[in-house]
């Protein structure tokens, strides 16, 4: 069916601000609690008022994480249609706008999603597993981070501070950095467990660590941010998405840049394929020997290393997409 209503929501951790814009004019704004029973009564009601169903409503919002989630399930167990978008697309898309507030963003992403209504995406949510691993790489990114805190500057208190202070500080130093890593190590072990248990990660946990340089932390972020190759099945948008594909930068006859990756990308995940692309040069083999005559060849490292993260993105849909683990010497089939 046809989308005639677009509703535009903007989210915060306390409330959400919806507006309704039908035919290219918004009718309505409200803003309700952000929970369940505000949004089951607040949305029924929008509904009745427009003489419309979830068939031919869009909500549009944009992609916050952990406050989109009473707003989604409901969503989801009443078979709405969404569509989340990330906040830099949205705002990239508008024009020139000045000033901000709550009810003037719902009401721009409502707008948003009904003049790209004909690039609508639809948004398939996570399995639970996929969620509670998600979860799970947040808290261990914590943890890390907090770990290195701690370490640098112990170090660098080290050089300037006498050693009796610096046996007091190290008393509760080293005890917070081993526990921190034995809870780092109990995360990983419980997110192997989840991947174990559940027959479809498995089987792709396979597939995309039987290529060289990826191991449990990167498999698992792919897993997350793909959402097990469902909303990103394609490994262009997959590269583009993880900030590993060069653009060109050129205008005129004035402008004659060099191609250069942009900043608009998940830094986790490109932060994860570049320790993967590095891996992989301390490893005797093919990607080793790409790199050696590369670098003969008076190429830049750094745009070495990046084609190296490409390939390794390639040959993790192409495996998943065949269903399959990497092959060194694979031989294609004749039908």
């Amino acid at each position: 069916m046809q989308i005639k209503h677009f509703i535009g929501i903007d989210v915060s951790k306390d409330t959400l601000d919806l507006s309704v814009v039908v035919n290219g004019k918004a009718l309505s704004h409200c803003c309700i609690g952000n929970n369940t029973k505000d949004i089951k009564s607040t949305v029924s009601k929008i509904m009745k008022d427009l003489g419309g169903s979830f068939d031919d409503t869009i909500f549009c919002m944009e992609h916050t994480g952990l406050y989109n989630l009473p707003i989604v399930r409901w969503l989801h167990k009443n078979q709405g249609k969404m569509w989340l978008e990330s906040g830099v697309h949205i705002r990239r898309t508008l024009g020139l706008v000045r000033g901000k507030n709550d009810k003037v963003d719902s009401s721009r992403i409502a707008m948003f999603a009904y003049t790209n209504r004909h690039q609508v995406k639809l948004w398939a949510p996570p399995r639970h597993v996929i969620e509670r691993i998600g979860a799970l790489l947040s808290q261990r990114s914590r943890l890390v981070k907090a770990k290195k805190q701690l370490s640098t500057a112990n170090k660098e208190q080290k050089k300037f501070l006498d050693t009796d202070i610096m046996h007091s500080l190290n008393k509760y130093t080293n005890r917070a950095i081993t526990v921190i890593g034995k809870q780092v190590e109990d995360i990983e072990n419980e997110i192997i467990g989840l991947i174990k248990d559940d027959d479809r990660l498995k089987r792709m946990y396979q597939i995309i660590t039987s290529i060289n340089g990826i191991g449990l932390v990167t498999a698992s972020y792919i897993l997350v941010t793909t959402n097990e190759f469902i909303n990103i099945n394609d490994p262009k948008k997959y590269a583009c998405y993880s900030g590993v594909v060069p653009f060109e930068h050129t205008s005129g006859t004035s402008v004659r840049g060099r191609n250069r990756v942009s900043h608009i990308a998940n830094k986790s995940i490109k932060t994860l394929l570049h320790l993967a692309a590095i891996s992989t040069l301390n490893t005797p083999g093919e990607i080793q020997d790409y790199y050696n005559r590369k670098i003969a060849e008076g190429k830049n490292k750094m745009s070495i290393i990046n084609a190296i993260r490409n390939k390794l993105i390639l040959r993790i849909f192409a495996c998943i997409k065949q269903n399959r683990e990497y092959e060194k010497n694979y031989c294609y089939k004749l039908a």
